[in-house]
């Protein structure tokens, strides 16, 4: 069952949001809608800019009569920042096929920025081709997504609100773009991920997704549960911490309404929080309340570090992280443009 929200008029912040046209994304209303799609394994639930919510368990397979519950890995790819159209996309792209083919993955996951700089103009703008279809068209997989800031148009101030309605439209479409509504959330196995639109929690347009997601995780069967959005809780990059983005404590750009949010609805309900907006790799030392925090937004351009927060793991390298978890186990790899392991982390439930 999906859930989606319509999207909200579009509002003026003036100037002050030009400091934020690195990065920011934002989709999503209160306004009950219809269902935009479904997902190819588990069940998809949503909400935000048009769609339906509910929540969804992890599924299996059942061993012998009566016996546990027995639930195949799942694979992942996540990585951010990704539609430029460039030779780094490409090579990004290209690794990826190379990875999945070796190892197996059975969806790969976006974490907003996903056409720069300005979003799409239409279901059928060239962009889609130029930056998602062409670059990934080895890649036979779902890309379920998540909005940024430049989804959100305005030269990345992300305030063109309507704009997202494309993205989400473009589901309908696309034969591997996944974005039924401006957050939603579903189960692979025995993961459930939580897809957030942390660009309307910086204009505090959020009172649904609030309710909505909080419902959803606190619902949720499944062993692991992993929350992915754009903007991140902690970062070394430019953009640095929620509440703090860009060296500013000014409403709304410092991201205090993400900081709120994900100190509320997810840290120390999830496992992990993946998000991009900062173009590196990360994997931090400090969590939110338990949940662990790695940044994954190198899959087109890198930027510099230069942040404080304890690390296990930075890189400026262009890559991607993929995430195998097999039964308790969590293991994630960064892997650099060339296909080379940078960094192993694992994470063990009793």
């Amino acid at each position: 069952m999906l859930r989606s929200i319509a999207p909200p008029a579009v509002i003026s912040v003036g100037s002050l949001l030009l400091a934020m046209s690195a990065c920011s994304s934002s989709s999503g209303s209160d306004a009950p809608a219809t269902p935009d799609g479904g997902s190819s394994s588990g069940t998809m639930t949503s909400g935000g800019t048009s769609g339906t919510s509910g929540s969804s368990g992890s599924s299996g397979t059942s061993g012998t009569s009566g016996g546990p519950v027995v639930y195949k890995p799942v694979r992942f790819v996540a990585m951010g920042d990704t539609g430029r159209g460039d030779a780094g996309q490409y090579k990004i792209a290209n690794t990826i096929s190379a990875k999945c083919k070796k190892d197996g993955c059975d969806f790969v996951q976006l974490l907003g920025d996903n056409l720069y700089d300005n979003g799409a103009s239409s279901v059928d703008d060239p962009i889609w081709a130029e930056r998602f279809e062409t670059p990934y068209a080895a890649i036979d997989l779902d890309f379920y997504a998540v909005l940024g800031n430049h989804d959100y148009g305005a030269n990345g101030a992300g305030t063109d609100f309507p704009k997202a309605q494309f993205e989400i439209d473009y589901t309908k479409k696309s034969k591997k773009f996944k974005m039924p509504a401006s957050y939603f959330h579903f189960a692979k196995e025995h993961v459930e991920l939580f897809e957030l639109d942390t660009q309307k929690q910086i204009f505090a347009q959020d009172a649904a997704q609030r309710t909505d997601m909080a419902a959803a995780i606190a619902a949720s069967k499944a062993e692991w549960k992993i929350a992915v959005g754009h903007h991140p809780y902690k970062s070394n990059g430019p953009h640095g911490n929620a509440g703090n983005y860009d060296g500013t404590t000014a409403a709304p750009l410092a991201g205090a309404g993400v900081k709120s949010f994900l100190e509320t609805i997810v840290c120390g309900k999830v496992d992990v929080y993946f998000s991009g907006h900062d173009h590196s790799q990360q994997w931090l030392n400090e969590s939110c309340m338990g949940t662990e925090l790695a940044v994954s937004g190198a899959g087109s351009l890198t930027t510099q570090l230069g942040g404080t927060n304890p690390s296990l793991f930075e890189s400026v390298a262009l890559g991607f992280l993929y995430i195998v978890i097999d039964g308790k186990t969590l293991t994630a790899e960064f892997i650099d443009e060339n296909g080379a392991v940078e960094f192993t982390h694992t994470i063990k439930k009793p």
